[in-house]
């Protein structure tokens, strides 16, 4: 219930600051909802799963299976609507994410199909693969799957969540296209940390 309270206080107080912010500023505030809207995200994972790790992953398994999880697309994100969707002030990605109880059952049923031995729900992220804040699809199949959160070398969720803020920053600030954001991720999406942040995680 805190951490519900506290998430719906930060929202309403950085919809607040947007309101009241010169245009010239409204794409740092704009980044800055972005980042803790991801923050209580995971706050939130932490207090559900009780723990901080879980079992360890092999690196293999930090990518989904592209037969199951090629990658979808939202139609409504183009780079000519980047300014009224996934860059605008005011958390676009919210409004669009699904349900958690859609979510927690296709996870389940994407574990079986992965074929993972641990079926423990709080070890997995039901991830985007490519990100909501990317213009990937909100609800389809064929853009979520059961992403571990502990994969040998750090390669795991945490990770991929700083490589989706890092390529939402360069879409939004007009350095890569929409269409290179969206390919990097879906194809290799540790190949594009290591070109977009750094060498390890």
């Amino acid at each position: 219930m805190m951490l519900r309270s506290t998430t719906r206080l930060s929202a309403c107080l950085c919809i607040g600051l947007l309101a009241a912010t010169p245009p010239a500023f409204a794409w740092s505030l704009t980044s800055l909802v972005h980042e803790v809207e991801h923050y209580l995200h995971h706050i939130g994972s932490h207090i559900r799963r009780g723990t901080g790790g879980g079992a360890q992953f092999p690196q293999r398994d930090a990518l989904p299976n592209p037969h199951l999880t090629p990658g979808a697309l939202n139609p409504a994100v183009t780079q000519e609507t980047l300014y009224e969707t996934i860059c605008r002030p005011g958390g676009y990605t919210r409004s669009i994410r699904p349900p958690e109880q859609y979510t927690e059952k296709l996870k389940r049923e994407q574990i079986r199909q992965y074929g993972y031995r641990d079926h423990r729900l709080g070890n997995y992220e039901e991830d985007h693969l490519v990100a909501l804040g990317l213009g990937g699809s909100p609800d389809s199949p064929r853009n979520l799957w059961p992403e571990p959160h502990n994969v040998a070398g750090g390669w795991g969720s945490y990770a991929k969540d700083k490589l989706e803020e890092r390529l939402h920053e360069l879409v939004c600030s007009d350095k890569i296209s929409l269409a290179t954001a969206q390919y990097a991720i879906a194809n290799d999406w540790i190949a594009a940390y290591k070109r977009y942040l750094s060498s390890t995680p």
